[in-house]
C-alpha cells in the first residue's frame, strides 16, 4: 500500500528542520508540499535527498510553489503548471508518476478578499482544475490530486464553521466547485474512510482544506 501525505509547509527553507524531522518520523511514500515560497534554485533538494527522498518542484520566489517527494525514488515529472491559461505565471501545480501512480500536487488560490478579482481568479483556477481532472480520468490511469485546495468542503471540516462565514474558503461557490469535481469521478479519500467524522481539531481556527482526491477511472 502506498502511503501519501499532503503538507502546506509555508516556507520550505525556513521550516526545513521541521520537515526533515517529520519525514524521518512518518516515512510516507509520497509527500506533496505546498507554499514552498522559494525559487527553483534555492529548493533544498540535497537535504531532502539525504533524508531519502527524490523530488521534483515548481518554485516561485516568496509565494506559492509546489513539490512532490518520493521515498527512495525519483518522481518522473509529467506536467509543470495547470493547462488552460498561458498567462498564469503562478507556480501552483506539478505532476509526476511514481511507480505507475500519477500524482498531481496543487495549491489552489485562497481567493480573499471575496468577492473580488482574487476570488474570481480562484474560481477560474478551480474550473481549469476540474477540466484537467476530467482529462486524467479519460486516460484510464490511477491518479490522485493532492494539496491545499483552500476550500472547507462541509461544516464538519471546520472546528467552528461560523468562523469561516464570509471567507473565500467557505463561500458556497468554492464548496460547490469541489463538490462538482467529486461528482465527476473523484473521491475524497478522508471522507471515504470517515464519512461523518471531524478531524480532531485542536483549536477553534482549525479547518480541513488539505485534501487528497483519488480518481476513479471510468
Amino acid at each position: 500500500m502506498t502511503r501519501i501525505a499532503t503538507y502546506n509547509v509555508n516556507g520550505v527553507n525556513g521550516r526545513l528542520p521541521v520537515l526533515l524531522k517529520w519525514l524521518g518520523q512518518t516515512e510516507y511514500d509520497i509527500v506533496c508540499l505546498q507554499e514552498l515560497k522559494t525559487s527553483d534554485e534555492r529548493f533544498p533538494a540535497d537535504a531532502i535527498g539525504k533524508a531519502g527522498y527524490g523530488a521534483i518542484w515548481h518554485g516561485q520566489k516568496s509565494y506559492n510553489g509546489v513539490a512532490i517527494l518520493a521515498r527512495g525514488k525519483e518522481p518522473l515529472e509529467r506536467r509543470r503548471g495547470l493547462p488552460g491559461d498561458p498567462d498564469d505565471t503562478h507556480s501552483r501545480y506539478i505532476e509526476a508518476e511514481v511507480d505507475g501512480l500519477v500524482v498531481g500536487c496543487l495549491y489552489l488560490p485562497n481567493g480573499n478578499p471575496a468577492p473580488g478579482p482574487k476570488f474570481d481568479y480562484k474560481l477560474r483556477w478551480f474550473n481549469r482544475l476540474a477540466s484537467y481532472a476530467r482529462l486524467l480520468l479519460k486516460d484510464d490511469i490511477t491518479c490522485v490530486l493532492c494539496g491545499d485546495y483552500n476550500v472547507v468542503p462541509t461544516a464538519i471540516d471546520a472546528a467552528v464553521p461560523r468562523r469561516w462565514l464570509g471567507d473565500a474558503v467557505y463561500f458556497p461557490e468554492s464548496r460547490q466547485a469541489y463538490a462538482n469535481m467529486l461528482e465527476n469521478g473523484w473521491l475524497d479519500s478522508i471522507r471515504r474512510i470517515h464519512p461523518e467524522k471531524g478531524c480532531g481539531f485542536r483549536d477553534h481556527r482549525a479547518h480541513r482544506s488539505d485534501l487528497i482526491a483519488r480518481g476513479i477511472p471510468k
